[in-house]
């Protein structure tokens, strides 16, 4: 009986290895089946003319793309040049730029990170103690939204500061204003008050911040900062 079963079986499988031949064998006799074609129908061409391209007052990037100092609010009429003003020009640097930040050396490395593009800087002095300084920071944003990251950590330190207000500034979405009604003191100087504002568009942060020997109204950083974003 075991070796009877055992021939059943040889049998079976030699039954499937020439079932399996016979079906190659009949498969390679017949005609190649045809591929569908790999090329598409042609599409008619839309008629009529195309769109205008934008103009340089709709194209946002014909601004921000050119010289960026322009976008810079002009100085009012009465004030006078900032001669404390850091950069060239104009223009501030990567390096320029680290040196506001109190850890300046990582601050660099952190903004090499950010893609850092650009930046441009602008101030003036009112009478004999106001002072104003607005930055427009510019990054390539090819990994990130850097521009409103720049924004989200000015409005973190603009708000950690003891006797703060702060107001959302208008048309910006998340951007913010803070006036600071705690002054500095320092022995054998008049006390020093600041107001700042924090908001971005685009690729392009805004940064500005106004000292006074006097406390700072609401309307002076408020109408700075409204001002500013428009040009943007």
């Amino acid at each position: 009986m075991g070796r009877t079963a055992l021939l059943i079986a040889v049998a079976a499988v030699l039954g499937i290895v020439a079932g399996t031949c016979t079906g190659y064998v009949v498969q390679a006799g017949r005609e190649p089946t045809k591929l569908p074609s790999l090329s598409q129908p042609a599409l008619r061409q839309a008629k009529g003319q195309a769109p205008e391209p934008l103009s340089a007052e709709r194209d946002r990037r014909v601004k921000t793309d050119g010289d960026l100092r322009r976008l810079l609010l002009k100085k009012p009429a009465g004030a006078k040049d900032a001669e404390w003003l850091e950069g060239s020009d104009g223009w501030l640097d990567l390096a320029g730029y680290a040196d506001y930040y109190e850890q300046p050396d990582k601050a660099f490395g952190d903004l090499v990170g950010d893609e850092f593009r650009r930046a441009a800087i602008t101030g003036w002095e009112v009478g004999d103690s106001d002072t104003v300084e607005i930055l427009l920071i510019q990054f390539r944003q090819e990994e990130g939204v850097a521009a409103a990251d720049s924004a989200a950590d000015g409005q973190y330190w603009g708000r950690s500061q003891d006797g703060t207000q702060s107001w959302n500034i208008p048309g910006t979405g998340d951007g913010m204003a803070y006036v600071h009604t705690v002054p500095e003191r320092e022995t054998g100087y008049l006390p020093l008050y600041n107001a700042e504002a924090y908001a971005w568009r685009g690729d392009i942060a805004m940064e500005i911040t106004v000292y006074s020997s006097k406390p700072i109204s609401k309307k002076t950083i408020m109408s700075l900062a409204e001002q500013q974003m428009e040009r943007l």
